[in-house]
């Protein structure tokens, strides 16, 4: 006989759903959460919302991804032999995103960073690169953010008025 599942918790109008996972999980990691659909009773324009999102979320783990590698980088620049790591962002993206030919996948792979000078100490870390693609990293995040924080708006606006109308 199998064990009871716990029971589900009540759902929100949030965008999630708790459900619960093995029943030999623990009581803390118990649910997981899995996405619904943004706007179901919309076929058309969720869809597009979904595809737009999805991308937008795809670029942003990609800049979080970048963020983790240049803090390395950073925290690594008097480290002998280090050799600065960084991804390849438009070939990831594509990748990642499933256009660039091949199967998409979901972590990037790191790379050394070409064209960098080596110290005497093997390490090639250049704070001034680091520098920079921090401040890149920060105005393609906000980018994205407002993008996605717009496509929310606008989905929003189009719900109020099929609900006034």
């Amino acid at each position: 006989m199998a064990a009871a599942r716990p029971p589900l918790p009540p759902k929100s109008r949030h965008s999630a759903n708790f459900l619960p996972l093995s029943p030999a999980a623990s009581s803390r990691h118990a649910f997981r959460i899995t996405r619904r659909p943004l706007a179901p009773h919309l076929p058309h324009s969720g869809r597009m919302l979904n595809q737009i999102g999805a991308r937008l979320e795809h670029y942003m783990d990609l800049l979080a991804t970048r963020q983790k590698l240049v803090a390395s980088n950073i925290a690594n620049a008097d480290t002998p032999g280090y050799k600065t790591k960084d991804i390849d962002f438009q070939t990831e993206f594509q990748n990642l995103i499933g256009i660039a030919g091949g199967p998409a996948h979901a972590t990037p792979h790191p790379i050394d960073a070409p064209g960098l000078q080596v110290k005497n100490d093997g390490n090639n870390v250049s704070m001034d690169r680091e520098a920079r693609l921090l401040a890149e990293n920060a105005l393609r995040f906000n980018l994205a953010s407002n993008l996605l924080r717009s496509q929310i708006r606008s989905l929003r606006s189009a719900i109020q008025e099929g609900r006034n109308g």
